[in-house]
């Protein structure tokens, strides 16, 4: 199994990608652990960002700048002039493949408001917009013919002769281990919200490419900054979009007090996440809170307009909370979210190993820096996907063929043996389980020193008990048991890269908050990319520098 360009992941970009690398003329396949429309990216609710002029004081340069600011000054400024100017061809491009955004009155592209954005920029059909693209893109794989290796679970990339030369994937279907191999290869398999016990994310998310890119020895960037979204419906923490905070819904306390006026002024509940998190979990650490939440109203805004513009989250709500927000408040409270860092890229998705690139969440090109603005991770996948798929094809149309060696194979059947052959030990949902609670209790919305130390050694003896964990199922047929097993190894390591980075980084920017020893932004000394790589069994830390263009560091407010 040979391929020009070989996609890993089926999410919006993944998908984009393997359409753009097809129609440079690539012979494309996509590798997925699931059905393509059952990717993460599907839970995308809000909308997609871009500056399509509708609103006279927009323009793609006050969107770079929102998402530059956004960034708490930690984005690479080139990356975001990039894409905030092709975004709305981009937008254009999607409604002509058919995706049905909703409608303005006068016929054109509706656009709500979104935290930290100066004016009405986020495209959206509904609250379904994830649903809406990642439909759309399917349908576009589906007329290409593009191979669809589907419930092929990647589980080691393959470098040989300094060029990565494909992946070794555990067939979910008939069992057994396959070599993929491709001149090109591009990871696309999202965040890694999975880390935590309370996420947004799918059971799916669990931080794949990232992990299979750090073992291969690649460097990933800015691991410290974890968004947490300030409305996940309490307590399963599913997301409730920034849409109805969009449409005109309040952040109320225990008190019926709308409390963002004490933290955003001006912004109010439309201030950036990071913002609205720490007002969130600032309320509810302070007793004003009910039962660890905060409530979210929107009876305000009539039954018309939340059945029309959030049918989703009303159904949600009613479905997973027993609240019928026509009637009465929703009970949320902040959720991890979204992975601010990754593999680190240039703007083309290349990474520093040849034939290698990256796009969506798993990559950092950054334009997030330290903090996400809601509707630029829909726009990130697009646009990136769509870059990475073009350099992808370009480069592989020159390289040499490329085959998996036929001893990285041998070894990959050596370990996998070892795992499966082990009769006795610990069943990883214990592991995992403490995993996901530590990690929100330790490095959570607000950071301490010394909660994260002790995240530390926790992390480093749940790593010790995986060396000893068992799978049960033999089998080779949908063994999701080893599946999961290889799945915690992934996100243990990535836990280590992020908590590390976060106990040397002693300030407070964006997503990571240190109020009680360093609360403020300390641009002298950390106006800088974490960088952290993996050598001899443990993560190693460094830096790089951030691309500044033309927008120097500033107080940020709301």
């Amino acid at each position: 199994m040979s391929h020009d360009v070989l996609v890993i992941g089926a999410g919006c970009a993944g998908m984009r990608a393997a359409i753009e690398a097809h129609d440079a003329g690539a012979d494309v396949a996509v590798v997925s652990k699931l059905h393509p429309t059952r990717s993460h990216s599907g839970a995308a609710e809000g909308g997609i960002n871009a500056a399509l002029g509708n609103a006279k004081e927009d323009s793609p340069e006050a969107h770079a700048y929102d998402t530059v600011k956004g960034s708490d000054f930690l984005g690479d400024q080139d990356a975001i002039e990039v894409f905030a100017k092709e975004a709305p061809g981009d937008i254009y491009q999607l409604e002509n493949w058919g995706a049905v955004f909703t409608r303005a009155e006068d016929g054109r592209l509706a656009q709500r408001p979104f935290g930290a954005a100066g004016s009405p920029r986020t495209i959206f059909a509904a609250d379904i917009t994830g649903h809406v693209l990642i439909q759309v893109l399917y349908e576009q794989l589906v007329k290409r013919n593009i191979k669809v290796y589907e419930e092929f679970f990647a589980w080691k990339l393959v470098e040989d002769d300094g060029r990565c030369q494909g992946v070794i994937a555990w067939d979910m279907l008939n069992g057994g281990l396959k070599a993929i191999s491709g001149k090109s290869v591009i990871l696309a398999t999202g965040g890694a919200g999975r880390v935590y016990r309370v996420t947004t994310n799918a059971y799916a998310c669990t931080g794949d490419g990232m992990a299979m890119a750090l073992r291969l020895g690649l460097p990933l960037k800015d691991m410290e900054f974890m968004q947490f979204h300030p409305t996940t419906l309490y307590p399963t923490g599913i997301l409730i979009t920034e849409g109805c905070r969009g449409e005109g819904a309040y952040l109320i306390n225990k008190d019926g007090e709308r409390f963002m006026k004490k933290y955003a002024p001006n912004a109010l509940e439309l201030a950036s996440r990071d913002v609205v998190s720490r007002s969130e979990q600032t309320e509810i650490d302070e007793g004003r809170g009910i039962n660890g939440s905060v409530m979210l109203d929107l009876r305000h805004l009539g039954a018309e307009r939340i059945i029309s513009r959030l049918p989703g989250s009303r159904e949600l709500a009613m479905t997973y909370a027993g609240v019928d927000p026509i009637y009465d408040p929703i009970p949320v409270r902040p959720g991890a979210h979204y992975h601010m860092g990754g593999v680190s890229t240039d703007i083309h998705g290349k990474t520093e190993l040849e034939g290698l690139y990256a796009a969506g969440e798993v990559a950092c090109v950054s334009v997030h820096g330290a903090n996400r603005l809601g509707g630029n991770s829909l726009m990130e996948t697009i646009t990136f996907g769509r870059r990475a798929g073009r350099t992808a094809a370009e480069d592989a149309h020159f390289a040499p063929d490329a085959a998996v060696p036929d001893s990285a194979l041998a070894d990959a059947e050596r370990e996998l043996g070892e795992l499966l052959g082990r009769s006795g030990g610990e069943r990883p949902w214990q592991v995992r389980e403490e995993l996901g609670s530590s990690m929100l209790d330790n490095f959570g919305v607000f950071r301490r020193e010394e909660q994260m130390s002790n995240e530390i050694e926790i992390i480093e003896k749940l790593r010790h008990r995986y060396n000893n964990v068992v799978v049960e199922d033999k089998g080779g047929v949908f063994n999701s048991d080893l599946t999961q097993a290889i799945e915690l190894g992934y996100c243990l390591d990535l836990a280590a890269c992020m908590v590390q980075a976060g106990v040397a980084r002693k300030e407070s920017r964006g997503a990571h908050a240190r109020p009680h020893d360093y609360p403020t932004r300390d641009d002298d000394q950390f106006m800088k990319h974490s960088v952290t790589r993996w050598v001899d069994g443990a993560p190693k830390l460094d830096y790089a520098p951030v691309t500044v263009t033309k927008w120097q560091p500033t107080e940020r407010t709301y």
